[in-house]
């Protein structure tokens, strides 16, 4: 059996020792206040930089035009993951080998694929039983659903995976951090537009599918890709609300609950993915891939640094 992939971290701040739980909850509430602080900087720095070139001012990040919004989000998820490392080699004493970039292509792919077929089948699912409506229409724009879905995506499996779980993991163990981890971002949803009880419970039933794919490989780029695959096939390939929020739209499909349907059969206002369907499809996709995470040892944490990959 493989030896765990996900480096827990086990010096400095993470130390054994004395009220290491402890330590690794504040270490965790750190990272997680830098990492969101150095993204909104960031954003803010490339829209108001693209605004001085052109001549104009920088209002809000609404306000901003499509493409440098886009470039915003790229450069800020970058300066975020590049200042995650930073912070990891200083106060936990080690190289960011979760990640390592040799493998961000070929793993985000996967995960664009795991995400894109799971929504694909929970979409299908809902047409075949007549809970959606799907019509064609014309397209209209990306470039606002590619910035919505690498936000979202890299923002949240970072704060969920890399920081929130490995550190609840570090603090309780392994058991305790995968339900914490996943009430949370259940809860942290609550607050979108048309969220319920049953909403949340459809995300933390899937909640155990990015968990499994991060603690797969001990990098974040499966599980980052997932979550874009996910909310990209969601929002801009069937025109959906995601999460309750309707700014990924403008591709060749719009989906709509069926007139007369229960939201908790069709998602309602929230999206496909607080269905009936979803809760059953993401409960099974939870289930078998952290199966599969524990039949190939990743339940054990290393007791070293994560090599890159080959």
């Amino acid at each position: 059996m493989a030896t765990g992939r996900v480096e827990l971290g086990n010096a400095r701040v993470l130390r054994p020792g004395t009220l290491r739980w402890l330590r690794a909850i504040g270490w965790m509430v750190v990272l997680a206040v830098l990492a969101v602080l150095t993204f909104n900087v960031a954003a803010d720095t490339v829209l108001r930089v693209a605004a001085w070139t052109s001549g104009g001012h920088f209002t809000t990040r609404a306000a901003a035009p499509e493409g440098a919004r886009l470039a915003g989000v790229i450069v800020a998820s970058i300066a975020m993951l590049a200042v995650y490392a930073l912070a990891v080699r200083l106060g936990e004493g080690r190289p960011a080998g979760e990640l390592a970039l040799a493998p961000l292509v070929r793993e985000a792919l996967g995960g664009l694929a795991v995400g894109a077929l799971i929504m694909a089948a929970i979409v299908g699912a809902l047409a075949a039983g007549g809970m959606v409506t799907i019509e064609s229409v014309p397209v209209t724009h990306i470039a606002a659903s590619l910035k919505e879905t690498i936000q979202s995506a890299v923002i949240e499996e970072t704060l969920i995976r890399l920081v929130i779980f490995r550190l609840l993991w570090r603090a309780f163990g392994v058991w305790p951090a995968l339900g914490l981890a996943a009430l949370l971002f259940g809860a942290l949803h609550l607050g979108n537009p048309d969220a319920t009880l049953f909403s949340a419970i459809c995300l933390i039933a899937g909640e155990g599918i990015g968990a499994g794919l991060y603690m797969l490989t001990g990098r974040p780029w499966l599980s980052i890709g997932m979550h874009a695959g996910w909310n990209f096939t969601q929002g801009w390939i069937f025109g959906s609300a995601v999460s309750g929020v309707g700014a990924f739209a403008g591709g060749p499909l719009v989906t709509r609950p069926a007139a007369g349907v229960a939201p908790f059969l069709s998602g309602g206002g929230f999206g496909p993915e607080s269905s009936l369907f979803s809760l059953i499809i993401s409960l099974a996709a939870s289930v078998a891939i952290l199966w599969l995470a524990w039949s190939r040892g990743a339940f054990r944490a290393r007791a070293a640094p994560c090599p890159p990959a080959a």
